[in-house]
């Protein structure tokens, strides 16, 4: 029965990949038909049932090549330099396929008693002399982007200098120019900090926020630096500005309450009157005693508070122009709880007793409490950053 059910899977599989390639020959989708043909027949090209692949190969096959050729007259006769990749592509192309069947050959069509047919051409030539057209065309086409004074301009001209120098490596001094083209066709971004409060910020805090180094955000074609760098021109600036440092002074609340509770202390005799209570068996019935318990407790709370708040202005330094204004704010709480008891401490929470083990504190310095913000405060301007790109 199991066998039964995997060869009625097997036949409809093949019979739906049957299907499915007839439908893409007769909707002009040659290669997908192609690799779906080569497929079923690359482990049993000799199987009866596979018959149907090899003449759909075979079609697919000549209506590809002669599709290929043809497209490729028209764009000869347009002799547009546009056309010159995809030119080059094609022939690719046209020698791909044919290395995608070559492998299977010779397929036999049982009923004809005869083989399949498939036109075979060198396109070595065709590929060198298409390949050369393009790469000139490319070379020539990106040192006259160059040659603007356009970042756009000087991205296109990166990009293709990448795909010369994949098709074509090593062609001329394309390295050189491409290294030209990441610099002029990259946005420089000096990232600073301006204290526009009355609060003194701490020279680690600006440190640690400016360190770009971990944040990961430069990208292709967006560097930015923290540190101006001498005689360097830059594009945009992001800017920090410290508005309003707030910081609470040092607070110690206080309060007491008293908690009771009715505890276990032991056991005793069970007594009705002056007689002892018995059960069935005869033996003494005891039962539990109960006291109430009290506890005076004194809970105090060290609490100190700072705040910052900050924007980011974005700043186009071509013309000295604000882009955007994002405002960001961060908060550090330094707050200990500890407490002493007079008292019974039975009559106290189990998950309070921990309370009593905990020491005052000392405060922490203003500039320690500022620069507690920063970690906050960091993650909030790289993710004003992030979501704003210099250029969208």
């Amino acid at each position: 029965m199991r066998n039964f059910t995997l060869l009625l899977a097997f036949i409809l599989i093949s019979s739906c990949a049957m299907k499915q390639t007839r439908e893409m020959v007769a909707s002009g989708d040659y290669d997908s038909a192609i690799d779906n043909a080569v497929y079923a027949l690359r482990n049993n090209k000799e199987k009866k049932g596979n018959q149907d692949f090899v003449y759909m190969l075979e079609e697919a096959y000549a209506k590809a090549v002669e599709r290929d050729l043809r497209e490729i007259d028209a764009m000869m006769k347009d002799a547009s330099p546009r056309n010159l990749e995809s030119i080059f592509n094609t022939y690719v192309q046209l020698n791909n396929r044919q290395e995608k069947v070559r492998p299977l050959l010779p397929l036999r069509k049982m009923t004809e008693k005869s083989e399949a047919k498939f036109e075979f051409r060198d396109y070595s030539d065709e590929i060198v002399s298409s390949k050369n057209a393009l790469a000139k065309y490319l070379y020539d086409n990106t040192k006259a982007l160059l040659a603007t004074k356009d970042k756009m301009s000087y991205r296109r001209a990166y990009d293709d200098l990448n795909y010369l120098n994949q098709i074509a490596p090593n062609f001329k001094d394309v390295p050189d120019l491409m290294r030209s083209a990441k610099e002029k066709g990259s946005d420089y971004v000096n990232v600073l900090a301006k204290n526009e409060s009355n609060v003194i910020i701490p020279k680690r805090l600006e440190t640690d926020l400016l360190d770009f180094s971990t944040y990961g955000l430069n990208d292709q074609w967006t560097v930015y630096h923290s540190n101006k760098q001498p005689n360097f021109k830059y594009d945009f600036g992001v800017v920090l500005h410290f508005r309003q440092i707030n910081i609470s002074p040092e607070q110690v609340r206080e309060r007491e309450f008293v908690k009771e509770k009715e505890i276990k202390v032991g056991r005793k005799k069970k007594m009705r009157g002056r007689y002892p209570v018995l059960d069935s068996l005869g033996r003494q019935v005891y039962e539990d005693v109960f006291k109430i318990v009290k506890c005076r407790v004194r809970e105090f709370t060290q609490y100190k508070a700072a705040q910052v708040s900050a924007k980011v202005d974005y700043i186009d330094f071509g013309n000295n122009q604000l882009l955007q204004t994002f405002p960001i704010s961060s908060e550090f709480i330094f707050q200990n709880v500890y407490a002493t008891y007079r008292g019974d401490k039975r009559a106290i929470g189990n998950d309070y007793l921990p309370m009593f083990n905990q020491r005052p504190l000392p405060f922490p310095t203003n500039e320690q409490m500022v620069f507690d913000t920063g970690e906050d405060l960091k993650g909030k301007l790289k993710n004003v950053i992030v979501r704003n790109k210099i250029r969208s």
